[in-house]
């Protein structure tokens, strides 16, 4: 991947929410680490998987990364320039060629507004055509989608959740972006639907050569869309890693034990696979364990893993891990 174009770059990025105390005069008394010290790139025209628990910080991630969220430290760069750095025009400007398509198709869509208006709002915003180009554009956004263009001056709530995921979609593509942050696309999906939209999603890849954060819980369908996948835990990245590699040979035990939890459809290579169950339940990322994160649930847990944090390190080519049990 060394030869590919780096997209974003991501460097030691943090998002801390502050918690107070009081009501005339209210105190910081700790903080919810909800990502803490990430760094990983995004190839242009790649799909990169970002896969954990709930509440590990994935969205947040990549709320951050797209400026919804101002970092509390690091750097985002987007082609080259660090849109921590910029302010309010020079980030709206930057922000044409950076999306978002939201976990919620029903909450995502305003209500009280037709899907011609909600597809057009990126164009208002960021002063795209106008007039009869405008309406002529959002047709053909509907069109890209697989949505009627008699739909236009419908409502949201006209429409069953994959209908309202498209539009989502079409709202995303039409400032022509270059990135977009797909935050769980379909996990609000019926299953019969979950396959046409990462298919619709996989096709205008190719079309516009875009480049995708892919959020998700379904590690099947991250092994069937995404190039590289990274598995975050606990706010941290542990593992990054081609597809096929990180499948086939995962390094960190928390990834050996999120695979070994995909249903297999061969019966008798289920009986074969050993399951691993972990302990407990995540820690609190208000307080986060002291050495590696994850070593209170660990299988292969040493003392010095409640000591030390591990090193973010490639231990082979393209394969990132945080372990102390990893050999290089």
């Amino acid at each position: 991947m060394s030869d590919k174009q780096v997209l974003v770059k991501i460097e030691q990025l943090k998002k801390h929410f502050p918690i107070t105390q009081g009501i005339l005069i209210q105190r910081q008394i700790g903080a919810v680490k909800a990502v803490d010290g990430i760094s990983f790139d995004i190839y242009k025209g790649e799909t990169l998987g970002m896969v954990g628990e709930s509440g590990c910080g994935k969205t947040t991630a990549g709320r951050t990364i797209l400026q919804l969220y101002r970092p509390t430290e690091g750097k985002v760069y987007f082609d080259g320039t660090d849109i921590t750095l910029i302010k309010r025009e020079e980030l709206r400007k930057m922000r044409r060629r950076m999306q978002m398509i939201f976990q919620d198709p029903y909450a995502s869509l305003n209500p009280r507004w037709t899907i011609s208006r909600i597809i057009s709002e990126p164009m208002r915003v960021h002063n795209l055509n106008s007039g009869n180009a405008r309406i002529k554009r959002v047709q053909e956004l509907l069109e890209l989608v697989q949505l009627n263009t008699l739909f236009q001056n419908r409502y949201p709530h006209e429409f069953s959740g994959g209908q309202r995921q498209r539009i989502g979609i079409a709202r995303a593509l039409a400032s022509d972006p270059d990135f977009i942050v797909c935050d769980e696309p379909i996990s609000a999906l019926d299953v019969s639907i979950q396959a046409q939209v990462v298919n619709l999603l996989e096709e205008l890849q190719k079309k516009f050569n875009l480049t995708y954060l892919f959020i998700a819980h379904d590690l099947s369908m991250v092994r069937h869309i995404c190039s590289r996948v990274a598995v975050m835990y606990l706010g941290v990245i542990v593992e990054l890693a081609g597809r096929n590699e990180l499948y086939d040979n995962p390094l960190h035990p928390y990834t050996q034990a999120l695979l070994s939890a995909v249903p297999i459809p061969d019966p008798r290579e289920t009986r074969k696979r050993q399951r691993i169950i972990l302990p407990g339940d995540p820690p609190s990322p208000v307080d986060p364990p002291k050495g590696c994160r994850f070593h209170p649930r660990c299988p292969i847990a040493k003392p010095v893993c409640s000591q030390e944090q591990p090193e973010w390190r490639e231990v082979q080519p393209g394969h990132w891990v945080a372990c102390h049990a990893v050999e290089s």
